[in-house]
């Protein structure tokens, strides 16, 4: 299936590294007017010097967390492109520590990151939106809805970008807007799979517990992604898809390793 994207929109939060830059990526190789945000200059710079030889890219240095600056990027995004057809957030933070040992001010920035960060991406984003038409994709992940050792402060945040994507489908759907959740499962050559599973024995253990029996790729994800926000989607809202190759249906453990 080919994506055309030609002469749509797309601006991506955490979009300079991982799964989101690989997301940016294939929108980028689609044809998409696109521009990525996220704290690090440095790697917005490299970002958008990659993307640049499929599309011209802008580049935007922010922390999500910082409501002002998110608007103003949008604002400049769309002053500078028009609408947003295609909204994804992805900014996330994590670091495995078991509950016991994370300090207050550990859980809280990983929750301001993820679904405070979320919320302020989503609220900015509203009124640039195209409507009807556009497409709003939240990264979230497996721990929003299975519990896992040393992932308390990601369990909670991520359960509140879910409910998040499902609230405004219903909220924005009357407007045209649709609003979808991708939830990345065990993804090969990401950091936060170098976290998780930092050894080769972990990741062999991972690979084994995937019913498809091996570790995604970041295009599995941008796919999935490319296929929400395109037509082939129109009547998909409100949920969240798992591109995990079966991780979570057969999950029958508590963590990565």
């Amino acid at each position: 299936m080919a994506f055309d994207f030609s002469g749509k929109t797309v601006m991506v939060f955490g979009g300079t590294s991982g799964i989101n830059l690989g997301i940016a990526k294939s929108f980028a190789r689609a044809g998409a007017k696109l521009a990525v945000a996220s704290r690090s200059q440095d790697k917005v710079d490299a970002a958008v010097e990659a993307l640049s030889h499929d599309t011209p890219a802008l580049g935007y240095a922010l922390d999500v967390r910082d409501f002002d600056a998110v608007q103003a990027a949008i604002v400049d995004f769309r002053d500078k492109r028009g609408t947003i057809d295609v909204l994804v957030s992805g900014a996330a933070g994590n670091f495995p520590i078991p509950a016991a040992m994370l300090s207050p001010k550990g859980f809280k920035t990983v929750t301001d990151i993820d679904t405070l960060g979320t919320f302020h991406v989503m609220r900015a984003a509203y009124e640039h939106l195209t409507k009807p038409g556009a497409s709003v994709i939240n990264v979230s992940a497996p721990q929003a809805w299975i519990p896992m050792a040393m992932q308390i402060h990601v369990c909670a945040a991520k359960a509140g970008v879910d409910m998040i994507t499902k609230t405004l489908a219903i909220e924005w759907g009357r407007e045209g807007v649709r609003v979808n959740s991708v939830s990345p499962g065990p993804i090969d050559g990401t950091e936060g799979m170098e976290r998780l599973a930092p050894t080769p024995e972990a990741k062999a253990a991972s690979a084994r517990a995937v019913p498809l029996g091996r570790l995604g790729t970041v295009d599995d994800v941008a796919d999935v992604c490319l296929f929400l926000a395109s037509d082939y989607a129109r009547y998909v809202s409100g949920v969240v898809i798992p591109a995990d190759g079966g991780w979570t249906a057969g999950r029958g453990f508590g963590g990565l390793g």
